[in-house]
């Protein structure tokens, strides 16, 4: 039951925050010109990056939040959040703090816990 409110609520982060990026419905906070954070999303907008990062965003929010396709989503979303969390203590140092990055690491990583035996194979390999 924790891990249907836990793959919900990382879809609906992943989702909303992803179509933010296309139908901008959300305030994004102003960054200051020429700061490292926002050299590194002018970067990433200007050359399509980004876009295609908030697709797989939407794309991996939908799956996570559909129990039976769980993993897919995570294997999807794993990277993004681990990259948000690196933006964040790397690029923007202490944006790691903010309540949205705390949220979805803490939501990644538990369910990747919760689904550490499906990912086991991955590890360990065929032998």
């Amino acid at each position: 039951m924790k891990e249907k409110i836990t793959g919900g609520l990382l879809g609906l982060v992943f989702v909303v925050f992803g179509l933010n990026y296309f139908l901008n419905f959300l305030p994004n906070p102003p960054m200051e010109e020429g700061s490292p954070p926002a050299m590194f999303i002018g970067a990433m907008y200007s050359t399509g990056f980004l876009g295609f990062v908030k697709v797989l965003e939407i794309l991996g929010g939908v799956l996570v939040a559909i129990p039976p396709l769980r993993r897919l989503g995570l294997l999807i979303l794993g990277p993004i959040a681990v990259n948000i969390l690196a933006f964040n203590v790397f690029v923007a140092p202490g944006g790691w703090t903010q309540p949205p990055v705390l949220i979805v690491v803490a939501l990644s990583v538990f369910l990747l816990w919760a689904e550490r035996k499906s990912f086991a194979g991955l590890i360990k390999g065929n032998e």
